[in-house]
């Protein structure tokens, strides 16, 4: 039997990485596309010769993206951006890139496509980020109408955005800052897992046309997460309470960096909790038991204690 072909837009991004393994575990030939394929020759290896490749297509060249997608089987769209700058824009890469992919795999007879989103897409949200990627999903709809859509809560695993960031915070600063008081509540859920739902989404039919919201095992809110960091970073900060109005004009003047810590339109998402809706499809739907954050986080974080990773506590 002939192996198949994925093409997965995104793949050198931090699910991709994950997720581009388990694929080629799995016999699947992966095509990468990336902007930059250079940047994604480190996932070579992680099939056999030839298994997995990368090539160009930003989601933004429709040429480059039907030349992707030509000849597969499955496509998965992970492309997205936490913040715009230039002509990255969430209107050019959340909805124009995801209806590029969308048509493009429609025209090309590829069987599968799996749209990666997030929890809190909604059309009428604050956040222009939220709006974004509701319209992204409602375009995928309208091309692919058997797309299965995917919505993770924030992701965390080793290269993670949120947990990382906020370690090295805590390295170099006294206290660490809790946006709006620290009450938004969030379900983090492992990439790991996250990786195994589109994976199963790709080759389970019952799947297509549905929308899944992961989430991991327990809801915390943004001062609990801090203080979970904490712990396994084995230091004590100050968790001082940052207004969203103090959060919003301090994020005017972040956005001027050229790699924004927080941006005015991340305050608006801090106001709404980033949890799994009740009654949506879970992890559970998909046969995933979710991994606790507390069983991950010491593989990764113990780098941001005192004296490095490897200064450990002498047993008694």
């Amino acid at each position: 039997m002939a192996q198949r072909v994925v093409t997965v837009f995104g793949g050198s991004g931090f699910v991709g990485r994950h997720l581009v393994g388990r694929l080629a575990k799995q016999g699947w030939i992966v095509r990468v596309a990336v902007r930059r394929p250079s940047r994604a020759d480190f996932l070579k290896p992680l099939g056999e010769v030839g298994q997995i490749t990368p090539l160009r297509a930003p989601v933004q060249d429709p040429i480059a993206v039907e030349a992707a997608v030509e000849g597969a089987d499955a496509a998965i769209n992970l492309v997205g951006i936490l913040y715009e700058r230039g002509k990255q824009t969430f209107a050019g890469v959340h909805v124009r890139g995801a209806q590029t992919v969308a048509e493009a795999a429609a025209a090309a007879g590829v069987e599968r496509l799996v749209q990666v989103s997030a929890i809190g897409a909604d059309p009428h949200a604050a956040a222009v980020y939220a709006r974004s990627k509701a319209a992204g999903e409602a375009a995928v709809k309208t091309a692919f109408p058997s797309a299965t859509i995917v919505r993770p809560s924030i992701i965390f695993g080793p290269e993670d955005d949120f947990f990382n960031r906020f370690a090295a915070m805590a390295r170099l600063s006294p206290a660490l800052p809790l946006i709006g008081g620290g009450s938004t509540r969030f379900e983090p859920v492992y990439v790991g897992d996250v990786a195994e739902a589109i994976a199963k989404c790709l080759v389970d039919p019952a799947c297509a046309g549905k929308t899944y919201e992961l989430g991991g095992p327990r809801v915390y809110t943004f001062k609990e997460l801090l203080q979970l960091l904490l712990r396994q970073i084995r230091r004590r900060r100050l968790l001082v309470p940052w207004p969203f109005a103090l959060a919003a004009a301090q994020a005017r003047f972040l956005e001027l960096l050229p790699v924004p810590p927080l941006t005015r339109d991340q305050v608006r998402m801090l106001r709404r909790d980033n949890v799994v809706s009740e009654g949506a499809l879970t992890l559970a739907d998909l046969g995933i038991a979710p991994t606790a954050a507390e069983v991950i986080l010491p593989t990764y974080l113990d780098r941001y204690r005192p004296g490095g990773r490897f200064n450990q506590p002498l047993a008694a």
